[in-house]
């Protein structure tokens, strides 16, 4: 029923708005300014809200609809800075204002004449006032002159108010929907909005090939330590201002947090296009970010995956590339892969590795074998390398390299360390009771993770007291590069293991970057070289200088020198002319088996050229 009161306009204004919803919005407002354009006699009624962030006034609703509106339409958008003082004002009114023929309100006349064709209006601009902010105004329009009495401005000012109200609760609902497929920090698309894009894009009897690129920030980190956080927030910025800048225009740039990104390329872009638009982007990351008075630059790891819709799904494909990343990233960054079915296949053997060490540690799937450590000038056996190897039911024998990455990953390496030492004393303890006087040293080789580990030197010196084994008898072996990642806890650990009579060497010496100063800090008893300068002694000059400076350094220091990976009589006569009297390697011994090992150190000597036992 039509209201016959303002009183009544009012309350029917109010039942108008009460179920409004973001969806519903502009059609509940058009209903509103119906009524009230019905109700006053009106010609035009509009409402329009106010962006501040771009210092314009946006058309949000009017009554009755244009006919042939301009294309574009002034009033569509009107930017406060160009526009009239009846438009400029807009942007902070406070106070309902009139605009009627004939006054000082030309500019805003003959911009509504160019929007309707009519050349004389009256206006009330009332204000939408949120707290102290204009949040937008709503206006009516009479063709010609029009007056208006107190009680109607107080009526059109309640109906601003209740319009204030719903569009408000609308913009944070809408703000809501926002950022619900939005990052926070970027604007970009966040991942519930990249899958969701990308779910459509990988439909089957989408068009395809469908190709994305997962970049991951290197050393971001580090930029975070000097500059702080927020620095590093402006840096991810500036990143993300430039994919979506210099990406081509159809293509999806969303930031899945922290310092990665994820770029899902154009239709039909096959593996070729998107290593060309990797590279290209992989440069401008590259440039200079000026921050404050310091300008940095960070590269990018970048994994590509590339599928076909209806082959493999959304999450799939964002797998892949996330892997193709951790591939970039183990290149030692500043690098693109693409993904392989070879990498699927070894992530797979990964899998079942990592699903099943930790019960082939307690059901005794592992075993150790040994390769013996020789004097190469008598061929005395001096020391026995323990070395863990995996009799895996599905994958068959697994060598280290294959599992103990997977053991340090999933904080598996005390325990898997702990198995090997103590199985390795156990059977050094039985050899030494079988054979008399037996005395050489068992070393064994320790993990990374496995070192750092708070209860390390406790389990040591458990597992030395339960098997009934002098620490004198007893050489851990650690890589060079542990030395370099936590100096302070190496020194430490170290000390604790001389405590308990345990001797240490370097394994791979001279592949990592230590430095003399830093041997000099810390106790070390042994100095293994590398078998990488071993290889081809006696045929490269550059291996011989190698392994001759090094040889100089265990003098100085006072430390014994292991040669491994000697293979050749060549090599081992090499390595007696320089100086190293102590060796390893298939030409005295491949790893054999506790058994076999057991008859070598009765035996007590290994000549060059005695046949050697198959590869254990």
């Amino acid at each position: 029923m039509k209201p016959r009161t303002l009183e009544e306009l009012v309350t029917s204004v109010a039942s108008l708005l009460t179920a409004t919803q973001a969806e519903t919005w502009v059609a509940s407002a058009e209903q509103v300014l119906h009524e009230v354009v019905d109700y006053f006699g009106l010609d035009v009624c509009f409402l329009r809200r106010n962006d501040h962030e771009i210092g314009a006034t946006v058309l949000v609703a009017e009554w009755p609809r244009r006919e042939n509106k301009p294309d574009p339409d002034p009033l569509d958008i009107v930017y406060f800075a160009d526009a009239g003082p009846e438009f400029a004002s807009a942007e902070n009114l406070k106070d309902v204002i009139l605009a009627r023929p004939g006054g000082s309100s030309t500019a805003y006349q003959d911009r509504v004449g160019r929007a309707s064709g009519v050349l004389a209006a009256s206006m009330v601009a009332v204000p939408l006032l949120s707290g102290e902010v204009t949040t937008g105004t709503l206006g009516f329009v009479k063709f010609g002159d029009r007056e208006w009495s107190t009680a109607e401005i107080n009526v059109l000012k309640a109906i601003a108010a209740l319009l204030t109200q719903v569009q408000e609760r609308v913009r944070a609902e809408n703000s809501l929907h926002y950022w619900a497929d939005h990052d926070e920090l970027t604007g970009l698309a966040n991942r519930h909005s990249l899958l969701d894009q990308l779910n459509g894009r990988m439909a089957p009897g989408s068009p395809g090939p469908v190709a994305i690129l997962f970049l991951d920030l290197d050393r971001l980190k580090s930029l975070n330590d000097f500059l702080g956080h927020s620095a590093g927030d402006r840096f991810i910025v500036e990143i993300g201002a430039r994919l979506t800048g210099r990406c081509a225009p159809d293509a999806l740039v969303a930031r899945l947090g922290g310092d990665e990104f994820v770029v899902v390329l154009g239709e039909g872009v096959g593996l070729d296009d998107a290593r060309h638009e990797a590279e290209r982007i992989s440069e401008f990351v590259n440039e200079w970010v000026l921050l404050g008075n310091v300008t940095f630059s960070r590269s990018a790891s970048i994994g590509i995956a590339v599928g076909m819709p209806g082959d493999c799904t959304a999450a799939d494909l964002l797998w892949q590339a996330d892997q193709a990343v951790i591939g970039a990233k183990a290149q030692g960054g500043n690098a693109i892969v693409a993904f392989t079915e070879d990498m699927r296949e070894e992530i797979e053997i990964r899998n079942i590795i990592e699903l099943s060490l930790r019960s082939s540690i307690t059901d005794d799937w592992l075993h150790l074998v040994y390769q013996p450590e020789v004097d190469l000038r008598t061929g005395e056996i001096l020391a026995v390398e323990a070395l863990v190897r995996w009799d895996h039911p599905v994958l068959g024998l697994l060598l280290p390299q294959s599992f103990i990455s997977v053991a340090e990953s999933t904080n598996l390496a005390g325990e898997l360390g702990a198995w090997v030492l103590g199985r390795a004393c156990r059977e050094y303890a039985q050899w030494r009771a079988r054979i008399p006087g037996l005395d050489v040293t068992l070393r064994v080789n320790v993990s990374p993770a496995q070192l750092v580990g708070l209860e390390f030197l406790d389990i040591v010196a458990r597992i030395l007291e339960e098997n009934g084994v002098d620490g004198g008898h007893v050489c851990l072996e650690i890589t060079e590069n542990v030395v370099v990642g936590d100096l302070d806890r190496t020194r430490v650990v170290l000390q604790g293991l001389a405590d308990l009579g345990v001797r240490v060497a370097i394994d791979d010496f001279g592949t990592g970057y230590s430095s003399l100063a830093q041997l000099k800090q810390l106790r070390f008893d042994v100095l293994k070289i590398d078998r990488e300068f071993v290889r081809d002694l006696g045929n490269s000059p550059s291996g011989r200088a190698i392994v001759e400076s090094i040889v100089g350094l265990a003098k100085s220091f006072d430390l014994d020198l292991v040669a491994e990976g000697v293979e050749t009589e060549v090599a081992a006569r090499a390595l007696l002319e320089l100086g190293c009297h102590r060796a390893q390697g298939y030409l005295f011994s491949r790893p054999v088996s506790a058994e076999r090992c057991g008859e070598l150190l009765r035996a007590g000597r290994i000549r060059v050229g005695d046949p050697q036992p198959s590869r254990a």
